[in-house]
């Protein structure tokens, strides 16, 4: 082995090491046990098992199991472009353009439309994938406070060139939603660019689910959506929404559209139909945003525990004496092992100190099994 292969081999080793001492290395987790109560997926009505979606799925494995190419070589086909068209009608944009993950959209979307000479102004608490979308453009780029209008607009005076404005319909950590009215109207006052990440309000806002954007209003006044299917919906895969001019360009500049193998048969189809389901789950929707004020008001009642009344569908759950990362895994350990499949997050994936479980709610969650957890919780934390 050469001496420079050791040489690398021991610094992997001993970044690792850290985090193992810091209580932050991650490892994959075991597969959840059958007839755990789902409190962690991001499927949030229940579509990934619905059997109208697995009826189309079942029906596309007809068809080869996978594209065989990028959409601009063999992997186009019409079921791919009908989606788009039923998305962008859907969503009260004027086209769309998918991609294989809401990853590989905030990539494509950063990476290839800012430019040298523009700048993104992004909330501090953006998703990684935003953030790694903006190291790959020479574009300028500064975080704002998380929800924060007024340093937004302090930033916007030292922008340049083309400015869009990044930010999270409702940030996945915290649960809780970017006041988009203002964020709309401060974007059009100043002729800024605003980019909405509706990966976890799509779907389940709007009288059909059309997402948070269309729900208030603001299709006009947003110049992209990114529009991810791995939650709501069931799926996997994304799209940006927004004008047919924009889904060209991207078409034309976005590398990870460009040199991607496109959506298997089997997920395009089983798109269309969790999205021709939508309109109908209204009564699920409700039912969802019912139980998750329910849990939030049964775990704030919980000594010791503390959810934000901000929070929306995911809620973090805090402590009020922080245990650290070892014992917050511990405590979902517990919880898994009296029934319930609750997940921890801690640092680099939260801010070393705000360590947390991260409870998601399903409009197929009872009350009763949160009065369970509740329990479970009270009895584990104390």
């Amino acid at each position: 082995m050469p001496a420079s292969s050791s040489l690398l081999h021991q610094r992997l080793a001993a970044e690792l090491a850290r985090r193992e001492a810091a209580g932050t290395r991650r490892r994959l987790p075991a597969p959840p046990a059958p007839g755990l109560v789902d409190f962690s997926s991001n499927d949030y009505l229940g579509l990934s098992r619905h059997p109208r979606v697995l009826a189309a799925g079942q029906q596309a494995a007809q068809l080869p199991a996978g594209s065989t190419g990028s959409r601009l070589l063999t992997g186009n086909s019409q079921a791919a472009e009908a989606l788009e068209t039923q998305l962008a009608h859907f969503h009260g944009a004027e086209a769309a353009l998918l991609f294989n993950s809401g990853y590989a959209a905030n990539l494509g979307f950063f990476g290839a439309v800012p430019r040298r000479g523009d700048t993104i102004l992004y909330d501090e608490a953006s998703h990684a994938s935003v953030k790694d979308g903006i190291r790959a453009t020479p574009a300028t780029a500064w975080s704002f406070r998380h929800n924060d209008l007024a340093d937004l607009e302090h930033k916007a005076t030292r922008a340049t060139g083309a400015v869009f404005v990044a930010v999270e319909a409702l940030y996945s950590m915290d649960g809780d939603v970017a006041p988009l009215p203002e964020l709309a109207a401060l974007c059009q006052r100043l002729g800024l660019h605003l980019v909405v990440d509706e990966a976890h309000t799509n779907g389940l806002y709007g009288p059909r689910g059309e997402g948070l954007v269309a729900a208030l209003g603001l299709e006009n006044a947003v110049f992209a959506r990114i529009l991810t299917f791995g939650k709501a919906l069931g799926s996997q895969g994304a799209a940006v929404a927004g004008s047919a001019l924009l889904r060209d360009y991207l078409l034309n500049f976005s590398r990870p559209f460009i040199y991607t193998t496109a959506l298997p048969p089997v997920t395009v189809a089983s798109l269309a139909a969790a999205y021709a389901l939508l309109p109908d789950l209204q009564t699920a929707r409700e039912q969802l945003f019912q139980l998750s004020d329910y849990l939030k008001a049964t775990l704030n009642a919980v000594p010791g525990l503390h959810v934000p009344a901000g929070s929306h569908v995911i809620h973090p759950v805090f402590f009020t004496q922080n245990p650290g990362p070892a014992a917050v895994r511990a405590l979902a350990a517990a919880a898994q092992t009296a029934g319930f499949d609750v997940r921890p997050i801690v640092a680099p994936t939260v801010p070393a100190g705000t360590e947390r479980l991260r409870l998601i709610v399903h409009s197929f969650n009872t009350e009763a099994e949160i009065d369970a957890l509740a329990s479970e919780l009270l009895a584990v934390s104390c």
